[in-house]
């Protein structure tokens, strides 16, 4: 027997024992999270690669050859949102990706000349060239935030390079467009940061308070979710990155007209336009106190014309779905493999 036979077989027989644990778990805790103040090791180890204009670190999880899956975090967040779920699907046998978007822990520039824009086709853009510069065709895109408009925005311009996806709050890629539009008061309200990192003041302020305001964030979200210093510090500590404040600014402006995107994704942006909906197979999932500017499940269940399944989730789970009900999310990964 070779030295790779060898490998495969302890790796199978460590999915398969992994699988029976985990699953036995999922149905019971579906909407568990961990405790608070629990101890535990680093997520990790964070690996560097050069993938397009960055220098992305990410984690890589599972064996090489499992059907591969892509999990983005979004804002104020981090890889950790992931933390739970991604050593769960590896012990499944998936390759699990977890990568610091442009802007958050490790991941920097290439170069000083690159456009800080943080729209939403540079982000997809980046998750392709990372899938190139790690040799995964095709995979499961899952995502939370920002994350799961990524996942979004990917399936619905790579479907060849997307096997399923899994979205927190359906389908969020953005119609500049639409979001000219004004709201109710009400909603408006829910969006104070955004119209606040629209001015220089707010951009001064987000600098100077970084984690405070990040933490405010978090809590605003997910108004039920009890996490602890540990927990959101293992986070936090991503956002201290030399283009982040840049990064977060520009997208919020780019959203609403404010600041031009980045010319060389001007056609990705025209093509993204004209998609109205995506085929794969989709799970969607909404927690039931997602503190956060979230659509109605309703308003996006035609976006997803192949098979597809929408999840509401009880016992007080917000907006960082993720890593406040992981076990749901590994389920809804699993799930939609299986489709």
């Amino acid at each position: 027997m070779t030295h790779e036979t060898s490998r495969r077989k302890f790796l199978s027989m460590a999915a398969a024992s992994g699988a029976g644990i985990a699953l036995a778990g999922l149905a019971a805790s579906a909407n568990a999270s961990s405790p608070a103040g629990t101890a535990r090791s680093a997520f990790g180890p964070v690996r560097q690669i050069d993938a397009g204009p960055l220098d992305v670190g990410y984690v890589d999880l599972g064996p090489r050859d499992g059907t591969p899956v892509l999990l983005f975090h979004g804002w104020p967040y981090d890889i950790h949102s992931y933390e739970d779920v991604a050593p769960q699907l590896a012990a499944l046998g998936y390759r699990v990706v977890v990568p610091h978007l442009r802007g958050y822990g490790s991941t920097r520039f290439l170069s000083g000349a690159t456009l800080r824009s943080a729209q939403q086709t540079a982000l997809a853009a980046d998750a392709i060239a990372l899938m190139d510069a790690l040799g995964i065709r095709r995979a499961i895109v899952a995502g939370c935030d920002w994350g799961a408009r990524n996942a979004c925005v990917l399936a619905a311009l790579w479907p060849e390079r997307c096997q399923a996806l899994v979205s927190v709050s359906g389908f969020l890629v953005i119609n500049r467009a639409a979001a000219a539009v004004p709201l109710a008061p009400a909603d408006e309200l829910s969006w104070w940061y955004q119209f606040y990192l629209a001015t220089e003041r707010g951009r001064l302020g987000y600098e100077k308070n970084l984690k405070a305001f990040a933490r405010l964030i978090w809590q605003q979200a997910s108004p039920e979710w009890h996490f602890d210093d540990a927990t959101f510090e293992r986070s936090a500590q991503s956002l201290v990155n030399p283009d982040q404040v840049a990064l977060v600014v520009h997208n919020y402006r780019w959203r609403i007209g404010l600041a031009d995107g980045d010319p060389q994704y001007d056609t990705l942006e025209e093509k993204l336009a004209k998609v109205k909906s995506v085929a794969l197979p989709s799970i969607t999932l909404e927690g039931d106190a997602n503190g956060a500017p979230h659509p109605a499940p309703a308003s996006y269940a035609s976006r997803f014309t192949g098979k597809y399944e929408h999840r509401n989730l009880t016992g007080g789970i917000g907006h960082n779905l993720p890593q406040e009900a992981p076990d749901a999310f590994v389920k809804a990964i699993v799930d939609v493999s299986r489709w």
